[in-house]
């Protein structure tokens, strides 16, 4: 008869965890298919605490948070007011938006976006002649609000894309400009180290204030700002 006590069962830590309870970060386990660089994006989303956040409440990206805290600091959501949102895919902003209360918004981008009730959304190219008529018309009339989280297709040339992307902030800024409510408000995301001096000299001219803003929700180890123009002065 064996008179010696029944050894002890090693308990393992709980998985995606270590002895001292943190939890380590995710890594995928293949990246078949896949560049350094795209491999390093799809991690960096696993991780990120703002997008479990958006996974976790039914919003369609973390954008989300960044458009709520600009509006935390400035208001524009709200019963009553009018919104056009340029590059609206895949409608997190347009979420935020009619979620706070807006009930007249259109939304445009050239992708094609899951509907977002009671937000009018066009798959067409903004530049488009054509689009801005049918966004006003949509609309029912001038907006308090236009927001641009437009980004264009990057080549992989810093200077190149920097150029683009001012490009489309002065787009949207023009279209703002033209058919904003005086009083109303331009919202676009740009980045640190543009040659965004013009476009800033247009908005204070036709605004009363201009700033940057970078919300928490945008990574700390990016350049993105986000101009926001207030107290449109009236054409």
């Amino acid at each position: 008869m064996n008179d010696e006590p029944p050894r002890k069962r090693m308990v393992k830590p709980p998985a995606g965890g270590n002895d001292g309870g943190r939890a380590k970060p995710a890594r995928l386990k293949t990246a078949f298919g896949r560049t350094p660089s795209q491999q390093a994006w799809l991690e960096r989303q696993i991780n990120d605490p703002f997008s479990a956040k958006a996974r976790a409440l039914g919003y369609r990206s973390r954008a989300a948070f960044k458009i709520s805290e600009i509006d935390d600091k400035h208001h524009f959501f709200k019963k009553g007011a009018r919104v056009i949102d340029l590059g609206c895919a895949p409608g997190g902003w347009l979420q935020m938006a009619t979620e706070r209360g807006v009930t007249d918004i259109v939304g445009v981008d050239l992708l094609p976006v899951d509907p977002v009730a009671p937000a009018h959304i066009l798959e067409m190219d903004f530049t488009d002649p054509a689009c801005p008529p049918k966004m006003l018309e949509l609309l029912g009339g001038a907006p308090d609000l236009v927001m641009s989280d437009m980004a264009p297709n990057t080549v992989g040339h810093r200077e190149t894309d920097h150029l683009r992307i001012v490009g489309l902030i002065e787009i949207g800024a023009d279209f703002a400009i033209e058919v904003l409510k005086p009083g109303g408000a331009f919202v676009a995301k740009a980045f640190q180290g543009g040659e965004t001096a013009a476009v800033i000299a247009q908005l204070k001219k036709n605004f009363t204030k201009v700033v940057h803003f970078k919300p928490k929700a945008s990574r700390s180890d990016s350049s993105e700002v986000f101009l926001v123009a207030t107290g449109f002065k009236g054409r």
